[in-house]
């Protein structure tokens, strides 16, 4: 009985969710055309924040007391499902774009709007040229005031711990001199998980932890700047799901 309860109300929920994400999403994009994203933005936010209301997930955000909101900053974040761009925006509050791999920018209509609406491509070689022209990007994204939200683990989660945080970003983020903000999303693999389509009961939690300065900060600091983030970002993620933080 559980089980069929599950099928049918995530098969409802996706449904719902479906049109919605096509009808909106469809109107989002016309309106790109004509209106700079950046002054799109509310609309946006509305979007994603139903997005996650009509897949039945409840959503809370929890803001420490050192997150400075009007700061551009680095947000790393970990990377559990479909559904985190949509918790992501629903949670930061300002003005925020993706890293996103440069080969998803060549997907029809998608890659388009992700190009309208200012994400960062990320090219897959690692050469001089490609790594010189991400720093570009980078640069001039923080530098024109849009914060970044980066998955320094690179890959989606299929445990529910928070695997180990790749430090390109972090260097990235030392060297221009911007903040890094934790972020945290908690309760989203209980809800829904890699290589499955049910949708369970449950409540997504995201913290915002204290930004973090680097201002300053020398390249021998590195490692144990990715270390300290890493374990601030996992701790509240692991503790929700019953599991030891890995050594």
């Amino acid at each position: 009985m559980r089980t069929f309860y599950l099928i049918f109300r995530s098969a409802f929920f996706w449904t719902i969710s479906a049109v919605h994400f096509f009808v909106v999403c469809t109107l989002l994009v016309i309106l790109g055309i004509f209106v700079d994203p950046r002054k799109n933005d509310r609309p946006q936010r509305r979007f994603f924040r139903n997005i996650l209301r009509t897949v039945g997930v409840g959503f809370e955000v929890r803001y420490a007391p050192g997150f400075h909101p009007q700061r551009t900053s680095v947000f790393i974040c970990n990377h559990v499902n479909i559904f985190d761009p949509f918790v992501i925006y629903s949670a930061i509050p300002q003005f925020v774009r993706g890293l996103e791999l440069e080969t998803h920018f060549k997907v029809p209509a998608y890659g388009w709007m992700m190009k309208r609406f200012g994400n960062v491509p990320v090219p897959k070689s690692t050469s001089p040229s490609e790594l010189k022209r991400l720093m570009k990007n980078v640069k001039r994204a923080l530098d024109d005031g849009v914060s970044l939200i980066a998955f320094a683990e690179g890959t989606r989660t299929l445990t529910g711990r928070v695997g180990p945080f790749k430090s390109g970003i972090f260097a990235l983020a030392a060297q221009f001199e911007y903040p890094i903000v934790p972020m945290s999303i908690v309760g989203s693999y209980q809800f829904s998980r890699k290589g499955s389509w049910i949708l369970n009961p449950s409540k997504i939690v995201v913290h915002i932890h204290d930004t973090i300065e680097t201002r300053g900060m020398k390249k021998e600091d590195l490692d144990a700047l990715v270390e300290r983030v890493h374990k601030i970002v996992s701790e509240p993620v692991h503790e929700s799901l019953g599991i030891p933080p890995q050594t």
